[in-house]
């Protein structure tokens, strides 16, 4: 009798558990869903810098690239496409705030072309590797190229139906969502790169992509930035 009681509570448990993932799963398809039927905001251009936002896995590996490439001002590393207000890096890292690791990229139009910034984006991660970059793993390290009106959708869509000729169809695992808001990283996730040359992530993932990087595209890249 003990051992049928203890198979039966299993099975509710399995049941139960079966339920939970389903109703998370559901969750977050109804999210995402809703995020993609949102309106885009629009960032204006400012004393002829415009602005992009992508997410590509840890957003100090997404910083030093892009601060890389001609035309490219600053980057500024964040959270968004997330339902919560004011994230932090702690709250980021549960996977329960709906935010990825962003960067904000501040360019200049004149010099380097937003088409330009989604081929650095496609040619600087693993297009297929779904929630995650390299080592990093979970939502929050999820690939999201947002979008700020029709006119960049277009150029993000035909993007990806180049990188699905090369993967196959289905295979690029980047979202493609309208912005809403991007969120300011903490001061000490800044340059992070730079200012911590010898850490050992910076120096086991993050400057081995920068250089897989910049080897792709040597001629995006500014004058003395080369690793």
């Amino acid at each position: 009798m003990r051992r049928l009681f203890v198979i039966i509570a299993a099975s509710v448990l399995f049941s139960l558990q079966g339920s939970c993932q389903s109703t998370n799963e559901n969750n977050k398809n109804a999210e995402a869903t809703a995020q993609a039927n949102q309106t885009p905001v629009e960032v204006p251009v400012e004393n002829g810098m415009a602005r992009a936002y992508f997410a590509s896995g840890c957003f100090w590996c997404v910083e030093a690239i892009y601060e890389s490439v001609k035309g490219v001002e600053e980057s500024i590393s964040g959270y968004s496409g997330g339902h919560t207000e004011n994230p932090t890096y702690e709250a980021s890292n549960t996977g329960r705030t709906g935010h990825a690791e962003a960067v904000e990229i501040i360019y200049n139009p004149e010099i380097v072309s937003f088409a330009t910034l989604v081929d650095v984006y496609f040619g600087s991660q693993n297009v297929t590797q779904v929630n995650g970059q390299g080592p990093d793993r979970g939502s929050q390290y999820r690939s999201i190229i947002f979008y700020q009106n029709e006119e960049q959708k277009q150029i993000i869509d035909e993007k990806v139906k180049e990188q699905e000729k090369i993967y196959g169809e289905g295979k690029v695992a980047a979202q493609i969502l309208p912005f809403q808001k991007f969120w300011k990283g903490e001061g000490y996730h800044q340059d992070y790169e730079k200012n911590h040359p010898y850490n050992p992530y910076i120096q086991n993932v993050s400057i081995p992509r920068l250089k897989r990087f910049q080897e792709k595209f040597p001629q995006l890249i500014k004058e003395g930035q080369g690793h």
